[in-house]
């Protein structure tokens, strides 16, 4: 056998090697987000951040071989903005998946082109049940938290503590309409009174007029329908108009990690919040928190970032299983196979795309109970996964078949 009959079975073997440790196709993922404007810290940079520690974690383990990149765009909390980088990406870059989303009106646009491109579409920054309601998708998934998932335990929680009439003040988009009816309307099956509300803009620095009227509506519970540097800012004035003080008691209907650290303990301890992830709950989650803060300057994780992981690392195992970046086929397959993270706990997928799992109501510490700058919250109860989400039941998805 001569040098060139040699030298060309080696390359012939080598070539059949990296064939074989190759899985699947390419795959490009897009985390669309919004990375300089009111929902930046609990998405934003962080965001790109987890996907690629899920791409790492996945690359190392069931992914091995395969060739997958990352893009990122910001989506300036705007429906058009968000729509025209989505057709981009699908059309012109070849993206099979886009994740985070972390604006409603946003998400809504993109749930419909993701739909008509077939491309699979991973939600954790979005609160609005639309997305698995009417607008539901067969390539669509709903990941880490949503309107009903966060009045279910927080409005109770009130209520149980005596709140019963209530006043919300709420941000004017689809977001923050979704989550006051969610909650008014828990209020009232719980034998509660919505005695007031009053809509404000996004991205809005003074809330003193809103707060006015909160005040003077005599309200036992001044309910916050809003989030990011909103609710930070009308956390503050709040403490300032003495609302709190005053013998109302405020609750935020959705806060986030980085939103605490912002007010800090003074202003925040004593707010019950609903949560689908906390970085302290186990050793699993601190575990992976410390991966994340060394891969994002020193922070803790937000329940957005930590379902940016989730999803975006169980998007993964499926295309690696399906060896496919088909929209329909991925999301079949992701359907099949368990979800396994130290993100997500007793967590399932359901024909709505939403995907359930344990949510937790917690109480912010006072700076007395706190250990460390991170230690913000305890845990006051779980909230089983079924019983945390909308019953599928009562879901207009016409994925859901009525029996």
């Amino acid at each position: 056998m001569n040098k060139f009959t040699l030298s060309l079975m080696a390359g012939l073997c080598a070539a059949i090697a990296g064939a074989a440790q190759a899985k699947g196709p390419p795959v490009k993922i897009g985390v669309l987000t919004d990375m300089s404007g009111t929902y930046a810290s609990m998405g934003g940079p962080g965001s790109v951040a987890a996907a690629q520690l899920a791409i790492n974690d996945c690359l190392a383990a069931e992914c091995k071989g395969m060739d997958i990149s990352l893009l990122s765009a910001d989506n300036q909390n705007k429906a058009d903005v968000g729509a025209a980088k989505a057709r981009e990406w699908f059309d012109r870059d070849g993206v099979s998946a886009i994740a985070d989303l972390t604006n409603s009106a946003v998400a809504l646009a993109v749930q419909g082109i993701a739909k008509e491109k077939n491309k699979v579409v991973l939600f954790s920054g979005p609160a609005t049940t639309g997305l698995t309601n009417d607008n539901c998708s067969p390539v669509g998934f709903h990941w880490m938290f949503d309107v009903y998932s966060q009045s279910v335990g927080g409005v109770k929680a009130m209520v149980d503590k005596g709140g019963k009439s209530w006043f919300f003040v709420t941000v004017d988009y689809a977001f923050g309409h979704s989550l006051q009816k969610g909650a008014q309307d828990m209020v009232k099956e719980l034998g509660g009174s919505v005695v007031g509300s009053v809509l404000h803009p996004l991205n809005v620095a003074d809330f003193a007029s809103y707060l006015l009227q909160a005040q003077s509506s005599k309200a036992q519970v001044v309910a916050l329908a809003n989030g990011g540097a909103d609710v930070v800012n009308a956390i503050k004035q709040a403490r300032e108009f003495g609302i709190v003080s005053g013998g109302q008691r405020l609750a935020s209907l959705l806060i986030f990690l980085s939103d605490l650290r912002a007010l800090g303990l003074e202003n925040a301890q004593g707010l019950t919040y609903v949560d689908g992830f906390y970085w302290d709950f186990d050793e699993g989650t601190r575990a992976w928190s410390r991966q994340f803060a060394g891969a994002f300057k020193g922070q803790k994780p937000t329940m957005t970032h930590a379902g940016v992981y989730s999803s975006v690392r169980h998007y993964l195992k499926a295309v690696a299983a399906s060896q496919s970046v088909q929209g329909d086929v991925v999301a079949a397959k992701m359907r099949e196979i368990p979800i396994q993270d130290p993100i997500m706990h007793n967590a399932s997928i359901r024909p709505d795309g939403r995907v359930i799992h344990d949510m937790y109501l917690y109480e912010v510490k006072t700076p007395a109970e706190s250990k460390n700058e991170w230690d913000l919250s305890k845990l006051v109860a779980t909230i089983p996964a079924a019983e945390a989400f909308q019953p599928l039941a009562t879901s207009t998805c016409p994925l859901v078949k009525k029996s």
